[in-house]
């Protein structure tokens, strides 16, 4: 059985790893009361504490969550900042409360993001920045100088949980927002559209501000090295594409094996 890295690694340091299915089960929380702990740490746990834990250790909960609350509460902040184009995210530590997302904020950090970010490149990035702030926040606590400040609630905004289908590209939309979602999408689900009926995934592409007499989801140009394809608003260059059955490859590779002509349609 394959463990998840964070587990590998506890265990190859000796440290202890107890998964309980529902956190809210008498058995989690009597098991978390008997380590008398003075702070709890939540990172990127995908289930609601219940107040009986919140109040249970003496300085409370803490959660690393990754973007600058109040937006982005919830499920796959990264992800989502990516694919809506957001220029800079980040890491909020807070003091956990009943809600979602809710707590009071006491530290953050800014990251801004590259043309080329993807959601699988920021997930890296703010991984390091969640561990740095998560270590300035203990020891702001421990000495006293953490500063707890209320979230803008009208100001919030929040995520859903990413889902696969949500990879489908719709031709209709503008090559930029399409661009964004193949970003914010790599490595998983990733972005995908159909190549004569089959599964075409796109890693990587770029947005050509010109446009053309084609319906969205026509290919406009096909050279030696590259495809345009027509969307709602502008042209797109696939740069790394992934057929069915197939492995990644460059445009130009993908190209050298596969007879594509303007006029063709993706979506079919």
């Amino acid at each position: 059985m394959q463990f998840p890295p964070v587990k590998e690694a506890a265990l190859e340091h000796g440290i202890e790893v107890y998964q309980p299915r529902r956190v809210r089960e008498p058995e989690c929380v009597e098991y978390l009361r008997s380590f008398d702990a003075d702070i709890i740490v939540v990172v990127a746990f995908g289930q609601i504490l219940p107040k009986e834990i919140l109040e249970m250790p003496k300085y409370g909960c803490v959660n690393v969550h990754a973007s600058l609350l109040p937006k982005y509460r919830g499920a796959a902040p990264i992800q989502w900042a990516v694919i809506n184009g957001e220029k800079v995210s980040g890491v909020t530590t807070m003091r956990m409360d009943e809600g979602l997302d809710t707590g009071d904020m006491i530290l953050k950090e800014e990251v801004v993001l590259d043309e080329k970010e993807t959601g699988g490149s920021l997930f890296d990035r703010l991984s390091g920045v969640g561990a740095k702030l998560c270590v300035r926040t203990l020891e702001a606590i421990e000495d006293g100088t953490a500063i707890y400040t209320k979230q803008d609630h009208a100001a919030a905004t929040k995520t859903t949980l990413i889902k696969k289908q949500f990879g489908i590209i719709d031709w209709n939309k503008p090559a930029a927002e399409i661009e964004c979602l193949i970003r914010g999408l790599n490595p998983w689900p990733s972005a995908y559209t159909y190549l004569n009926g089959k599964t075409l995934k796109i890693w990587a592409a770029a947005v050509k501000d010109e446009t053309s007499d084609k319906e969205p989801g026509e290919l406009t140009e096909v050279t030696k090295h590259s495809v345009g394809v027509q969307t709602g608003d502008g042209i797109l260059m696939l740069e790394e594409v992934q057929l069915e059955g197939k492995k990644r490859m460059s445009a130009d590779a993908f190209l050298r094996g596969n007879a594509l002509s303007e006029g063709m349609k993706l979506g079919e």
